[in-house]
């Protein structure tokens, strides 16, 4: 395997494995599932805690075009790895008031914009900056959360209208979000795209000449075609996880998923029948066993609510979280066997060694797999492998090479 990192000279407690041909792998599929529009890679929360900048590298590398962020201080982080907007643009949308409008306006960062209180702040941060700023409206079209409701819809196009016209802004992009793209046939679908092009005309019918419209994310590029438009926001999916089970596995789509999580066993030990395991004795040893402590815990973003529930590989078989789990470490009962100390436990991975998955621990948590593979913590060291494609090109720079060799979490954005 063509690895990032060297052989480590001593075993990791723990290690997140990132598999960047993986994420390439996905955002090649992605696009063929979307071939008439462009493909904006999320690397919100650390890329869903894989590493920003390393997977940003990496998409843009199988052809992402764009990258998207939650937060301004982790569009602002791209920029500040090299990810130029010759390389890609980039947009954020989660703003508050006195935010770091003018460092986005200089870094060239498509800020969202949904409120006449914004409009106002990125104006005067394009005055400040002696340069216009790249603003995408963003339309609530049925979502409820952030974006401009319809009856608003009419004032705010009027003010970037007016904005643009001063030389202050450009408007970029027209864009909403789905509720319930992850359910298919749900009738909140249709009518978020009805609305969605009934806002995009209005703004159109009165001058506004966006570069890209957009609405579609993970389930939607998979499968709603109609929804394509000129960009699409794959999230989730870029990393491997199906936007919805029920939709269908990873495989179903052509995904892989690109996170493996394991951990070294701290201690291998006999006990008797009837001893109790962990915090209130929630398991009690059936017979003479053995038991395995796994060194990661709900500090680490373990789900406590897996205690007893959550399945792990250890020596080619399936265990179980014997007990609670608690803020470092958890045990599993190793039915007898003897495992060295200081063997491999795969919490998750893609599968293929028999291994549970993340979507295995969301059953097991009463989750969503996003969330298992976004709050693993910045404890776990990302260890980013497979960075040069194919053509021999790299999705890294040294710096993130070393980062990963030392065993840290090269690129990350917001923890």
């Amino acid at each position: 395997m063509n690895k990032t990192a060297h052989p480590r000279t001593a075993p990791l407690r723990a290690r997140a494995e990132i598999d960047l041909a993986a994420l390439r792998a996905n955002v090649r599929a992605l696009r063929e599932r979307a071939p008439g529009a462009a493909l904006m890679a999320v690397v919100k929360s650390d890329a869903y805690g894989h590493g920003a900048v390393p997977c940003a590298r990496a998409a843009l590398a199988a052809g992402a075009t764009w990258l998207g962020t939650a937060t301004p201080e982790e569009a602002l982080a791209l920029r500040a790895a090299g990810l130029s907007p010759e390389k890609a643009r980039v947009l954020c949308w989660l703003w508050t008031p006195g935010g770091p409008w003018r460092e986005a306006v200089e870094a060239d960062v498509d800020v969202s914009v949904s409120g006449l209180w914004a409009m106002a702040e990125v104006r005067e941060a394009a005055r400040a900056a002696g340069r216009p700023a790249r603003v995408q409206l963003k339309a609530d079209t049925g979502l409820g959360r952030n974006g401009c409701q319809p009856h608003d819809w009419p004032a705010l196009v009027a003010e970037a209208l007016r904005a643009e016209a001063e030389g202050l802004v450009r408007i970029t992009g027209l864009w909403s979000h789905f509720a319930c793209a992850d359910e298919p046939g749900h009738p909140s679908i249709a009518a978020q795209l009805v609305r969605f092009r009934e806002m995009v005309a209005y703004a159109e019918a009165r001058g506004v000449r966006p570069e890209v419209r957009h609405i579609a994310n993970s389930p939607a590029t998979l499968t709603l075609p109609e929804a394509h438009f000129d960009l699409v926001r794959t999230g989730i999916a870029v990393y491997g996880i199906s936007p919805s089970p029920e939709l269908g596995t990873p495989a179903d789509f052509g995904l892989r998923p690109v996170m493996t999580l394991s951990a070294s066993l701290a201690l291998v030990k006999h006990v008797p029948g009837g001893h109790g395991v962990s915090y209130g004795h929630h398991y009690v040893t059936p017979g003479e066993t053995t038991l395995g402590l796994v060194p990661v815990g709900y500090a680490d973003g373990i789900p406590r609510h897996a205690s007893g529930t959550g399945p792990v590989l250890v020596g080619g078989k399936w265990r179980t979280v014997a007990g609670r789990i608690a803020m470092d470490q958890f045990v599993v009962d190793l039915g007898g066997d003897e495992p060295g100390t200081g063997s491999e436990a795969v919490l998750f991975g893609p599968g293929d060694r028999g291994e549970p998955t993340a979507e295995d621990w969301a059953q097991a948590a009463g989750t969503i797999a996003y969330e298992i593979v976004t709050r693993i913590g910045t404890r776990v060291p990302r260890i980013h492998v497979n960075a040069t494609d194919e053509t021999g090109g790299t999705g890294g720079t040294g710096a993130a090479r070393a980062a990963d060799e030392a065993g840290g979490s090269a690129g990350s954005a917001d923890a």
